[in-house]
């Protein structure tokens, strides 16, 4: 991938499954396990280093103890192999000897370079230039591993707090960076650079995340799946888990939700409301309105500082129907609400300290807020805003720097123009990816600024295919991440082929092949040649015949929708012990 801050950065390309039996077992489901994770392996982006922390960000490494191993100090979130390396984690602390079931009580610190953290996400990693200043730019995208699924398995929050499709956003600046060789453990490692400059890190954190209440949409052929949001009082106790956790790592949170104000979201946006209220003191509301929409923006702020939950922010932004009619510069009316909280959140910027060989560094800035941001997805209208914040922050960093002249701007120099516009659209890409299965919407504008034909053709061909994977092909993808993440572990279930054998009755089976067989049947009609003089009404009699078999079997797929989309044998599975257990 590259260097960063001297340190070199791998992407996992390619994977080796070892048998630890010297010989085989050939078992049907174990076999369609394998084959699952390896399909994740394959299509997931993966990283690591041998010498950098890239689960953490800059400001947490700041903080953290360097003389820790680097699977001790990576943020358990971010670590996505960790149930991997479990039995090595195991081994680590307490030591094995000759079988699993004999354990010594010394600590086994040699394990400690076999244990390596592997962070699923994007990272980007270029050089590029303004005004004639070479620095070095940097986009990372952690994607938590907790709640980690596809787009409708996995939604809203589950009641240890963790919300899904939850990614960390980190944009860094490098200043004066000469790479060379790192070191083995620093946070910017040991570099030459001119006298007089210093090697400066400079950087901005954003997250996103699902609506943490408890909420699904469930599949069933419709293009617009069935929308069952619960009770709020139901989550409170795992939303205040949530942003318990949320505050103590960014501390205030500015709540920016994008979902529209009409329609089936509306629900979902009245629960993350009802939810906000509950959480803070003596709720402070205001909203704006226009010719667009009655409520272009709507704020919920704390009256004091009362309680932990008094450092969150929620702004509300009907983003669909401030931006439709491509009138995408309408979008900086959140910006400009949002402005003050990102002053004073501030960035985080640090400098090496000349003459430390430990690597640490001298913190000059703090990042003391976030923004949190939502949409349905958590994708493609969650990307423009996120993109627009980041376009901010860069330039008031490079005004601060000295690369930059008050009331300059980074968007004045077109080639890192096009550099800032396609990392941040790749970005969009690899988290849409993850969870819904192709490149995000609107990417377009992202990549040049205005919205294109081609881009709308693009975004056309894109919600057919999440259309197509997320009815019929999430089941064995959110398998795949269950069986890697250890969320669900299938050793009390393999064995027999019986797993994943389709246990539906024939008839419900037989349904799509019916459907199929009549289209056939009716094109077959179309197309044949009627002998002269011959009579009309037995090929019209059996055309009419197979559409109506044709419209029956569709209706009948149609109606139980259910019945014919993928589905996670895992959560299947996990629902089955569940309901013993109770």
């Amino acid at each position: 991938m590259g260097r960063l801050k001297g340190h070199m950065i791998y992407k996992v390309i390619a994977t080796e499954f070892l048998p630890l039996r010297e010989r085989s077992l050939d078992d049907p489901d174990e076999n369609t396990y394998r084959t699952l994770v390896k399909n994740l392996l394959i299509s997931g982006p993966m990283y690591f280093s041998y010498s950098y922390d890239i689960t953490n960000s800059l400001q947490r490494q700041a903080f953290s103890d360097l003389e820790q191993p680097l699977w001790k100090r990576a943020d358990d979130r971010f670590f996505w192999n960790r149930y991997i390396q479990s039995d090595l984690i195991d081994f680590r602390k307490t030591g094995l000897n000759g079988s699993a079931t004999r354990r010594t009580t010394s600590a086994q610190p040699g394990v400690d370079a076999f244990i390596l953290p592997v962070m699923y996400g994007m990272m980007e990693i270029s050089s590029t230039r303004i005004k004639s200043t070479p620095f070095s730019f940097t986009l990372i995208t952690r994607r938590s591993r907790h709640r980690a699924g596809t787009r409708y398995f996995s939604r809203g929050i589950n009641e240890d707090g963790h919300v899904s499709n939850f990614n960390e956003t980190e944009q860094i600046v490098v200043l004066n960076d000469n790479d060379s060789t790192p070191t083995s453990s620093s946070l910017v490692g040991r570099k030459t650079y001119t006298e007089g400059q210093e090697i400066q890190a400079l950087a901005f954190v954003q997250t996103r995340g699902s609506v943490p209440v408890f909420w699904a949409e469930i599949n069933n052929l419709h293009y617009t799946p069935t929308l069952q949001v619960r009770d709020v009082e139901t989550a409170i106790e795992a939303a205040r888990k949530h942003f318990s956790e949320q505050i103590r790592l960014y501390g205030d949170n500015y709540l920016v939700n994008l979902v529209n104000q009409k329609g089936r979201e509306d629900h979902v946006k009245q629960a993350y409301e009802n939810m906000v209220r509950t959480l803070i003191s003596a709720p402070q509301e205001g909203g704006q309105g226009d010719r667009y929409t009655s409520e272009k923006l709507h704020v919920l702020e704390p009256s004091g500082r009362e309680n932990a939950f008094d450092r969150l922010h929620y702004v509300y932004f009907d983003f669909h129907n401030e931006t439709k009619g491509l009138k995408w510069h309408r979008s900086l009316l959140l910006l400009e609400q949002l402005k003050q909280g990102l002053i004073d959140g501030g960035y985080f910027r640090a400098v090496n300290m000349p003459g430390d060989t430990k690597g640490n560094v001298e913190v000059r800035y703090q990042q003391t807020a976030v923004v949190r941001t939502n949409c349905m997805d958590c994708l493609d209208r969650t990307n423009v805003v996120q993109t627009m914040i980041a376009r901010w922050t860069l330039t008031r960093q490079l005004v601060d720097a000295g690369i930059l002249n008050p009331g300059e701007s980074q968007d004045d120099d077109a080639n890192f123009q096009v550099l800032f516009r396609n990392v941040w659209a790749d970005n969009a890409d690899v988290v849409s990816n993850s969870y819904s299965g192709t490149g995000a919407l609107k990417t377009d504008f992202t990549r040049t600024g205005k919205r294109t034909r081609v881009g709308a053709l693009q975004d056309l061909n894109n919600s057919i295919t999440r259309y197509v994977r997320n009815n019929f092909l999430d089941g064995p993808r959110q398998d795949a991440f269950d069986v890697f993440l250890g969320t669900y572990s299938p050793s009390s279930h393999v064995g027999g082929g019986r797993v994943f054998k389709d246990d539906r009755p024939p008839y419900i089976q037989a349904m799509p092949y019916v459907l199929a067989t009549s289209f056939f049947m009716v094109l077959v009609s179309l197309l044949t040649r009627r002998v002269p003089n011959a009579a009309v009404w037995p090929l019209r009699s059996f055309m009419l015949f197979w559409v109506v078999v044709g419209v029956w079997a569709y209706r009948f797929i149609q109606t139980h929708g259910m019945l014919y989309v993928s589905q996670s044998i895992s959560h299947a599975l996990k629902s089955v012990s569940l309901t013993r257990y109770r």
